[in-house]
């Protein structure tokens, strides 16, 4: 595109120098005359510009992705359309800094607290993206900057969903770039936070490896690889990668989406820890779907409720446990456990109550006897005390044995 020096772009942005290009769009470094100060443009490729409906849509993320304000994302000040040439262009923030992408270029590969601390930066711009509602679609080592002072910010929030639902035939262009694509993306399903973390874990293999986990020529051949099974671990290519956060690194680029992080902070708290070599837990999704026998798919589940026991009245000898099987456990019949404690207790008091019948129907007896002979004897014989207490205590006893007899 040809610019004099004195004719500004959209009216305010004096064009500089170009930063970077791509099959979408290309980045120019432009001073922003009304606010002076250097800015990112971003200007699309002119053959999107010809689709209305894709710009709508690019309008309508380009809003959505200005609404981002994090420290770890991009920040978008502008967007629209020139006038003279027709363009649709974004005015985004300039990182002065490298990308992901011209640090493989640099350095090949990066030392593992490194890997560690750049992808970290870039799940916490994840999770903020995410939690307002916004998923990336096209995370890959060129939308990761890095500012002198370490700062890592995500760009091109926004561009990748207006663009995939284009109907334009973008020659050279594949929205989500292949190699960054997660498996339900090439299968067309719709993209969400999975997706980005799954790209984000892409990114930190081949930060780590200086490679990408899977090499194919084309879609077909890249989704292919990926349902043949997990690539080479990043921990057995670089001896420097701790093993811990190779598993970390292969935990998100599992295919199954449910089987991922759960969210972007899970990530980097994992990948944190795995370089301390500290490996993450593996997800109840994981441990279920290993095909593990119904002993282990009863870890997951919840339990069914457990009926109380009646207070035991005395301590009862253990049985011996039985060994876990892996069919459903039989139930013996409860009743007989349950039931046998208030069955002693109820035989116990029906002995009390017929013992305690029997001695008074005695004493009855006894006492009914005494009264018909004290009545037939013409009353019961008393001495009287004659103030010899043993002679007195002796005819008391002949008395009664006398009556009772």
């Amino acid at each position: 595109m040809s610019t004099s020096e004195t004719e500004l772009f959209a009216g305010r942005y004096r064009l500089e120098r170009r930063l970077g290009v791509g099959g979408m769009s290309t980045v120019q470094l432009a001073f922003d005359t009304r606010l002076e100060r250097h800015v990112a443009v971003k200007l699309l490729a002119e053959h999107l510009a010809a689709d209305d409906g894709f710009v709508a849509r690019f309008r309508r993320e380009a809003l959505a992705a200005a609404r981002l304000v994090h420290p770890n994302v991009v920040q978008v000040y502008d967007f629209g359309t020139d006038d003279a040439s027709s363009r649709q262009f974004i005015a985004m923030e300039y990182v002065e800094g490298h990308s992901g992408a011209e640090m493989l270029r640099e350095h090949g590969r990066l030392p593992a607290d490194e890997v560690v601390e750049i992808c970290a930066q870039a799940c916490r711009g994840l999770d903020y993206a995410h939690r307002n509602g916004v998923v990336h679609r096209d995370v890959k080592p060129g939308n990761i900057l890095r500012n002198p002072e370490g700062i890592v910010k995500i760009a091109d929030f926004g561009i990748a969903k207006a663009a995939d639902d284009s109907d334009i035939t973008r020659v050279g262009s594949v929205i989500g770039t292949a190699a960054y694509l997660a498996p339900e993306q090439s299968r067309g399903e719709p993209a969400g936070p999975p997706s980005d973390l799954y790209a984000l874990g892409v990114v930190a293999y081949q930060l780590a490896a200086g490679r990408l986990p899977y090499q194919g020529a084309s879609l077909t051949d890249l989704a292919r690889q990926q349902d043949s099974g997990p690539p080479t671990d990043v921990s057995e290519l670089v001896p420097g990668v701790p093993p811990a956060l190779g598993t970390a690194i292969m935990r998100a680029l599992v295919a199954d989406p449910a089987r991922r992080f759960a969210s972007a902070p899970e990530m980097e708290r994992a990948l944190r820890e795995g370089l301390r070599g500290v490996a993450p837990a593996p997800s109840q999704e994981s441990t279920v779907a290993l095909g593990g026998t119904e002993a282990t798919r009863m870890l997951g589940s919840t339990p069914e409720p457990t009926r109380a026991m009646p207070p035991q009245p005395r301590p009862r000898q253990h049985q011996p446990l039985e060994p876990l099987r892996s069919e459903p456990a039989r139930r013996r019949p409860a009743p007989v456990v349950e039931d046998r404690p208030d069955r002693e207790r109820d035989g116990n008091r029906s002995r009390s109550i017929v013992t305690f019948l029997l001695l008074a129907v005695l004493i009855g007896v006894l006492v009914f006897g005494i009264i018909y002979l004290t009545s037939t004897s013409g009353g019961p014989q008393v001495t009287t005390f004659d103030g010899d207490l043993d002679q007195t205590l002796d005819d008391l006893r002949n008395a009664i044995r006398d009556n009772t007899r």
